[in-house]
């Protein structure tokens, strides 16, 4: 997919893995609609970006907000060749403990979110693709989506989270197949131990020992390396119903 002149909508596109795939989407030269519940965030980054950058304030459940994106994304030059979800939360509880039985409540939330708004953005972006003129190799468009490690070494209090992620990596297959006919790719990127707001919240010495912890690079992964890895999913055309971890050959122990 050539990325440049293309436009790009980035779901939880405002902070961390998604703020650094709009700016790097920006820079090789796509339009980036920066899709988010964060307008504050959001809106500064596209000030900041500046020409062929826009904000568009949307939840992943909410369909309507997205297909807002969607329609943003598909309106601006190039159309809506590109989607990338980085969009996501997080939930630690155990399936039962001292206090009872796991938040039912949490846990339907947690995959609310992560894997049925994933799938809400997937599906909406790949019908706006559909529509798109295909380019000389026959392709019309290239969704990527996040999922984690914890969708294959989920630790102690993730089962929400881990089978969320899992959900993300198991829709990745049969998704590229429903769509290989319309010239669209479907890949999704699980990512490791990341040098994100939630990590930044934690002590430098906690911080420093779970970067430790990785194999090599033997520390937390720069949100750029995500977003560099993103781009080289789109831009390479071979790659398709593909689930690639990012995480420094860590394997996450129990607890």
């Amino acid at each position: 997919m050539r990325v440049k002149e293309a436009s790009a909508l980035i779901s939880g596109g405002a902070s961390g893995l998604g703020e650094a795939t709009t700016r790097r989407l920006h820079e090789a030269g796509a339009s980036v609609v920066i899709s988010d519940l964060n307008a504050e965030k959001g809106e500064a980054l596209a000030s900041e970006l500046g020409e062929r950058a826009t904000f568009v304030e949307a939840n992943v459940m909410e369909p309507d907000q997205v297909q807002a994106a969607v329609d943003a994304a598909a309106g601006a030059e190039g159309g809506l060749r590109i989607s990338v979800c980085c969009a996501g939360i997080g939930w630690a509880e155990r399936t039962s403990s001292k206090r009872g039985p796991h938040n039912l409540e949490y846990f339907s939330n947690v995959v609310k979110v992560n894997l049925i708004g994933t799938f809400n953005v997937l599906r909406l972006a790949a019908t706006a693709m559909s529509q798109n003129a295909p380019d000389d190799q026959g392709e019309r468009g290239v969704c990527v989506n996040t999922a984690s490690i914890a969708a294959y070494d989920g630790q102690i209090g993730q089962t929400a989270y881990a089978a969320s992620k899992a959900g993300i990596v198991g829709l990745t297959l049969p998704a590229a197949r429903d769509l290989a006919g319309r010239g669209i790719r479907v890949n999704t990127i699980a990512p490791g131990l990341f040098d994100t707001p939630l990590l930044a919240a934690l002590p430098e010495e906690n911080r420093q020992a779970l970067g430790a912890g990785i194999p090599f690079p033997s520390r937390l992964g720069d949100p750029a390396e995500f977003a560099q890895l993103a781009l080289a999913i789109v831009e390479n055309q071979m790659l398709n119903g593909e689930t690639i971890r990012l995480d420094g050959a860590i394997r996450m122990p129990p607890k």
